[in-house]
């Protein structure tokens, strides 16, 4: 992705393009496991495809990520596990392919809050 742009200062790259060079320096020291908070904010959409991508082959490698998005779907869609929280409360924890389609996701994500007695 930004083997194109190698030759340019890094504060002359597009938001996506610094928010990729900060995931690719966090990799050169080859870590077990990245933490990554909101990759996906402020990036177009082509971009968030690419990070997702990215990420998507870090953990394909055996790398463990742990990815705080609020774009669950995008994030479910390349995790083994999903966590959703409500209020800080956690409140679903299953598998990402059963997370997506729990029902309680659009009662959550639609406005609803959920019982107290919910998972």
């Amino acid at each position: 992705m930004l083997r194109k742009k190698a030759d340019r200062q890094a504060s002359t790259l597009s938001g996506g393009e610094q928010k990729q060079l900060e995931i690719a320096r966090g990799l050169l020291l080859e870590p077990q496991l990245v933490l990554i908070d909101e990759p996906s904010i402020g990036l177009s959409p082509l971009m968030v495809q690419q990070t997702f991508d990215m990420l998507k082959q870090l953990r394909d490698r055996g790398v463990s990520v742990l990815l705080i998005e609020q774009n669950a779907r995008s994030a479910l869609e390349i995790s083994d596990y999903g966590i959703v929280l409500e209020l800080g409360r956690t409140r679903i924890v299953d598998k990402a392919d059963r997370v997506l389609a729990d029902p309680r996701i659009g009662q959550l994500f639609l406005g609803g809050a959920m019982e107290e007695t919910a998972a």
